[in-house]
C-alpha cells in the first residue's frame, strides 16, 4: 500500500484524544512510508491527520472541493493540493490516487465516504481494502448495524468482510495489507445475487 485515503471530520472535539488520534495516524503512515491522501482541509482532523504526516516528512495529497477551497479552509501545506468541482469527483480522486480506504472518527461526511468506499467495493468499482479505525469504541454501534445488515441478509455472505474494524493502527494496517478481494457483484450470476 503505497497511499491510504484517510478519511475524518473536519471538526474539532472538545475530546483532545480524537485531534491526538489523528494526529498520530498520520504521523504512523508517515513512517511506515504510506502517503496520505485526505480531504484537502486544514481545519478539525483532517488538518490534524495532515500536519501529523507532513511533520513525520510524509507525503499528502489533498483533494478538496472548489466551495471549500474558496472558502479560505484549504491546507495549501500539502505535498499536492487538487481543487475539484464538487465531492462526487472528489470521492472518485480518493479511490483513484490510493490503495485503500481509513476511516478513523468523524461526522455525516466521514460517513457518506465510508459507505461508498464500502459499496463501491461490493459492486466492483475497486478492489482496495477499506478500513475502519475503533478507537476509544466510536464505531460499536457501526460495526454492529453492519453486522445486523449481514445477519438480515442485505450484506451477501460474499461482502460480509469488507469492512475491516480494529481498534489499534498497528492490527489494522495489518489486516489491511493481508486483504484478499472478494468476488464483486459485477462478477456475480444472477443465482449469486
Amino acid at each position: 500500500m503505497k497511499r491510504l485515503a484517510v478519511y475524518c471530520g473536519s471538526a474539532t472535539p472538545e475530546d483532545p484524544r480524537y485531534m491526538a488520534l489523528a494526529r498520530e495516524v498520520g504521523a504512523n503512515l508517515a513512517k511506515r512510508g504510506i502517503g496520505v491522501v485526505y480531504g484537502g482541509g486544514r481545519l478539525g482532523l483532517m488538518g490534524a491527520v495532515a500536519s501529523g504526516a507532513l511533520d513525520a516528512g510524509g507525503e499528502v495529497i489533498g483533494v478538496i472541493p472548489d466551495a471549500l477551497a474558496n472558502s479560505e479552509v484549504a491546507n495549501t501545506d500539502c505535498t499536492e493540493l487538487h481543487t475539484v468541482p464538487g465531492m462526487h469527483e472528489r470521492k472518485k480522486a480518493f479511490t483513484d490516487l490510493s490503495d485503500g480506504f481509513i476511516t478513523i472518527p468523524g461526522g455525516v461526511g466521514t460517513m457518506d465516504e465510508l459507505w461508498e468506499a464500502m459499496s463501491w467495493a461490493q459492486l466492483g468499482y475497486h478492489s482496495n481494502p477499506v478500513g475502519l479505525l475503533n478507537a476509544f469504541g466510536f464505531f460499536d454501534d457501526l460495526i454492529s448495524f453492519n453486522a445486523k445488515m449481514a445477519e438480515v441478509g442485505f450484506v451477501r455472505p460474499a461482502h460480509q468482510h469488507i469492512l475491516i474494524a480494529e481498534s489499534t493502527m498497528d492490527a489494522l494496517l495489518d489486516k489491511m495489507a493481508s486483504y484478499e478481494p472478494h468476488t464483486p457483484i459485477f462478477q456475480m450470476k444472477a443465482d449469486d445475487l
